[in-house]
């Protein structure tokens, strides 16, 4: 046998270890829950408190929309994140960028926690909060690839799905503990106290999570693909200008494939708490719960959608996914408006079980359209992406629709569309599927595309 053959069933035995996996397995979802987490403490404070501590000389709605303008500015930060993180990721390996981003994300929510409010420094103040947003967002931008790719990369082909869906738990689980952050702080504070330095404390706590998730990526190793890669002395100079040459096509339905995701998470986690207490008069509180009680949902669905996925195929799931966002968009707003907690509960979960099926399997499902040599740079741009289009424009979105309408149904034909752009994304990109993750992509003109299920 070759010594490349030798390498490869090497490799194939590392991806069989269920205690190496686990490992695995456990680095990336808490580094992932700690990046998530930082992110979306921004956009809870967005919603609750921003417009008062950074925009306080214009309207609530317009400070608000300026607020989520803010928070959306990471989204274009996150594209140069993901091209330059892609590329010392597929230059360097998985390993030492994933240390980076984490490192980079952790400085800058600590930082933000520090800055003074527009009464005291003015202008300069939303200022430095744009600039440490756009650091979390170059940050981010090479963090969600990179731990996809050491789960989905170390993992038997039977059980990517499952594997990969671990690590979008990263997203319920960092907003989960971003809610019960402003939960404690709420409970324990005046609105005052929330407005003057309650909002803090999330942003300054963020640091104990970093230094666990630092401590727990010290001791993973490298993926076998990359090692493929490096062995086959394969890498590309220009991971980038590789990745838009052979796969462009790739990068960008999967960008709309992905849109509705994104459009759907930030609608619950964003846009759904502002138009639920701005609104509709609901308390702090009861939106903070609806959220914690709909990321407990999706801790135990998005896995599950993983592992369904493995079995049935990644295609139909997400699909499936799609479809529940479309159809449950307009009754969930229908629900929100009857001014019932428990139905703001119910609509929460029901549409959290349709993001979950979607969200679950599309990590491998974008994994899979690519040769492993760009692979870190075609997964990370095609989902920062999506978050370009969809996350980020969201919750301004939102507000500018309510503003100009009045009605709630607006917002969710917008979310509708995103999902039909979705689905037809989806199934232009069935045949782009490729089996064997440690190809390197140098024969991307042979005919290895095979149709996913």
């Amino acid at each position: 046998m070759s010594e490349h053959g030798h390498s490869r069933h090497a490799a194939e035995r590392d991806r069989l270890a269920p205690a190496r996996m686990r490992k695995i397995a456990t680095a990336s979802v808490i580094g992932t829950t700690v990046e998530w987490y930082d992110l979306f403490i921004f956009a809870t404070a967005s919603a609750l408190v921003f417009n008062k501590v950074f925009f306080p000389e214009v309207s609530p709605a317009v400070g608000t929309i300026l607020s989520f303008l803010t928070f959306a500015s990471a989204y274009l930060a996150r594209i140069v994140g993901a091209v330059l993180f892609g590329h010392f990721g597929d230059r360097l390996g998985r390993k030492s960028m994933l240390l980076v981003s984490l490192l980079t994300m952790g400085a800058a929510t600590f930082a933000i926690g520090l800055i003074p409010d527009y009464a005291a420094i003015g202008l300069a103040a939303p200022f430095i909060l744009l600039t440490l947003r756009v650091i979390q967002g170059l940050a981010l931008g090479g963090e969600w690839g990179g731990a996809v790719l050491m789960t989905v990369e170390h993992a038997p082909a039977q059980q990517r799905g499952w594997y990969g869906s671990l690590v979008q738990v990263g997203v319920p689980a960092g907003t989960l503990i971003a809610n019960l952050a402003f939960l404690l702080i709420t409970a324990f504070a005046s609105e005052d106290a929330l407005v003057s330095w309650g909002w803090r404390v999330p942003f300054l706590a963020s640091s104990i999570l970093v230094a666990v998730g630092i401590y727990i990526r010290l001791n993973i190793e490298e993926t076998p693909s990359f090692q493929q890669v490096k062995e086959q002395g394969a890498k590309a100079k220009l991971p980038f200008a590789v990745l838009m040459r052979d796969y462009w096509k790739q990068v960008v339905l999967g960008a709309v494939a992905t849109l509705s995701t994104g459009s759907t998470f930030t609608l619950l986690v964003a846009s759904g708490v502002s138009y639920g207490t701005s609104e509709l008069g609901h308390s702090n509180d009861v939106m903070l719960w609806a959220v914690l009680v709909a990321c407990l949902v999706a801790l135990v669905a998005i896995p599950a959608f993983g592992r369904l996925s493995d079995r049935y195929g990644r295609l139909r799931i997400i699909s499936l996914g799609i479809i529940g966002e479309a159809l449950f968009a307009i009754p969930f707003f229908l629900l929100l408006d009857t001014g019932s907690t428990v139905a703001v509960f119910i609509a929460y979960s029901v549409m959290m079980l349709a993001f979950c099926a979607n969200y679950g399997p599309i990590a491998t499902f974008l994994a899979e359209l690519f040769g492993s040599k760009v692979r870190y740079s075609g997964l990370s741009v095609c989902y920062m992406f999506s978050g370009l289009l969809g996350s980020a424009i969201t919750p301004a979105v939102t507000v500018a629709l309510l503003e100009a309408t009045g009605r709630s149904s607006s917002i969710a034909w917008y979310a509708c569309g995103a999902a039909v752009a979705s689905l037809i994304a989806v199934a232009l990109l069935s045949r782009h599927h490729i089996a064997d993750l440690d190809r390197t992509g140098d024969d991307a003109d042979a005919p290895v595309a095979e149709p996913a299920r």
